[in-house]
């Protein structure tokens, strides 16, 4: 009884798949049926059923319960689950799609900071069952016209933090320590992994009490005494009280010229 059973069963199966076919099992990579099992199938036309994804996956309706319906061609719509694919963080570089959700099959582009490129010169990446088709990761490109750590310059520094590399058209700022004059550009760029030309700090005179004592001298203006003047600053003299200009002195005013002050000499009268 059991075997004619059996044999009435694949009959009808037979018949029914003949006039209007079957649907087998779907097999969903990184997905699940709802509360069906193998056993139910095939079944006929007409039937639905629904499936989920795991995580990290959705289907194409991006529906958390998908309906899919046995039809004469299959499973309508194709049950599938894509990955999901979080565009990360770039380093030295970015793009569009940061901060945003993909699916499988996306494909993104990334645009690297200047000095920079990803590996092999490929320019975009996809969205794939594993995820992303290459680690999104700007190196650094050939290093052929960078420079180095910007020429140091005596009483002065650059205002940045110093780095390793600087790319092509790099540009870094100079200042002087207190008291000290900026001479030349105090902006400095990179060109073909040369630097231009710093600028110089040059040093300010100090006016020495021990030696306009020496000289029998004292700044004409005393109101506005102080012991040091910038180069390029003028400073004027002026004999002490019983004192006149010696044969041969230097002019009683003068100019800073880096550090350097001519004093003028007084004798008595």
């Amino acid at each position: 009884m059991l075997l004619l059973i059996n044999v009435i069963l694949i009959l009808w199966v037979s018949i029914v798949r003949g006039q209007a076919g079957l649907c087998d099992f779907p097999k969903i990579n990184h997905g699940i049926l709802y509360d069906e099992e193998k056993p139910f199938f095939p079944t006929y036309v007409g039937k639905f059923f629904y499936y989920s994804c795991e995580y990290n996956f959705v289907s194409p309706s991006k529906s958390f319960w998908t309906r899919i319906t046995c039809t004469e061609e299959g499973w309508s719509p194709t049950p599938k689950c894509l990955r999901l694919c979080f565009f990360p963080f770039v380093e030295n570089g970015h793009s569009a799609s940061s901060g945003q959700t993909h699916v499988e099959g996306d494909t993104v582009q990334i645009v690297c900071d200047e000095g920079y490129s990803l590996q092999h010169n490929e320019r975009t990446i996809s969205c794939a069952e594993n995820g992303w088709s290459t680690p999104p990761k700007c190196r650094p490109s050939n290093s052929q016209g960078k420079c180095g750590t910007p020429p140091a310059i005596d009483n002065g520094d650059i205002t940045s933090f110093p780095l390793r590399a600087y790319a092509p058209g790099w540009t870094v700022e100079y200042q002087c320590q207190n008291l000290y004059l900026l001479q030349g550009n105090k902006r400095v760029t990179c060109r073909n992994g040369q630097w231009s030309e710093p600028p110089k700090c040059l040093e300010a005179c100090v006016i020495s009490e021990e030696i306009m004592d020496k000289y029998n001298i004292t700044l004409r203006w005393r109101e506005q005494q102080k012991l040091y003047v910038k180069t390029g600053e003028r400073v004027e003299f002026v004999c002490k009280y019983r004192y006149h200009g010696a044969p041969a002195s230097q002019p009683f005013r003068t100019t800073c010229q880096e550090g350097k002050l001519m004093y003028p000499s007084c004798k008595r009268h």
